[in-house]
């Protein structure tokens, strides 16, 4: 074998990836850099507000250089984006978990009020509250958000009727108990977020179980 077939063999083999799972590994390791970035960015929304969110803060709540981020994300818009995502996704499993962990006879009505309470006052709920606000004078996020929330409603209903089907022989008196609860309890979770007082909260939680054993279906 002469010296140029040998070197030519050699590059042909350095140009070679080193291992079948290498292409694979690269792509869970950018995936996950992309949840850090996305992780950081609703981290910065809670904290400061999603108006001081930057992308060099960013950057700095992820770890990771303002170039490293950039290259997942070309702008913070295209981190809003993903961050909207990732925050309905949430949202979304959230609920669906604390609905499917309640033991088959218990008082479905008080577990289900309470996990909603509990759901809008996480701090999920509340990256979703600032991005809302500064959707209403930020017509780019509202571009990105309030199609997002259409799905998202679309979701959240379909989730709801397969999670209470003993709800369904009154379609009418579902949708007003659906719409009942998100009213009272997201307005309510707004309200604590500046002003209300705690002694409201009860209150108010007992007469929406009053309500909705009201409008529950006997059958």
């Amino acid at each position: 074998m002469n010296k140029k077939s040998s070197s030519l063999r050699r590059s042909a083999k350095d140009k070679q990836p080193s291992g079948p799972g290498d292409s694979g590994w690269q792509a869970r390791k950018s995936a996950a850099t992309r949840d850090q970035i996305v992780d950081a960015a609703i981290r910065c929304i809670v904290e400061s507000s999603y108006s001081k969110t930057t992308t060099m803060k960013i950057a700095e709540k992820a770890g990771l250089s303002r170039g490293a981020t950039l290259h997942h994300f070309p702008s913070k818009m295209d981190i809003i984006r993903a961050a909207v995502d990732y925050l309905h996704q949430k949202r979304l499993h959230a609920f669906q978990r604390s609905i499917t962990e309640i033991p088959p006879g218990a008082d479905m009505v008080h577990l289900a009020v309470e996990a909603y309470w509990a759901h809008v006052n996480h701090p999920i709920y509340v990256a979703f509250f600032e991005l809302s606000v500064a959707a209403r004078t930020d017509p780019e996020l509202r571009e990105i958000l309030y199609p997002a929330q259409l799905e998202f409603d679309r979701q959240w209903y379909a989730t709801a009727r397969d999670l209470f089907p003993e709800w369904q022989s009154d379609p009418k008196a579902f949708d007003l108990a659906l719409s009942l609860t998100q009213q009272l309890m997201e307005g309510m979770a707004i309200s604590f977020f500046t002003h209300a007082r705690d002694d409201d909260k009860q209150v108010l939680l007992d007469y929406l179980e009053e309500k909705l054993r009201e409008l529950k279906p006997s059958t």
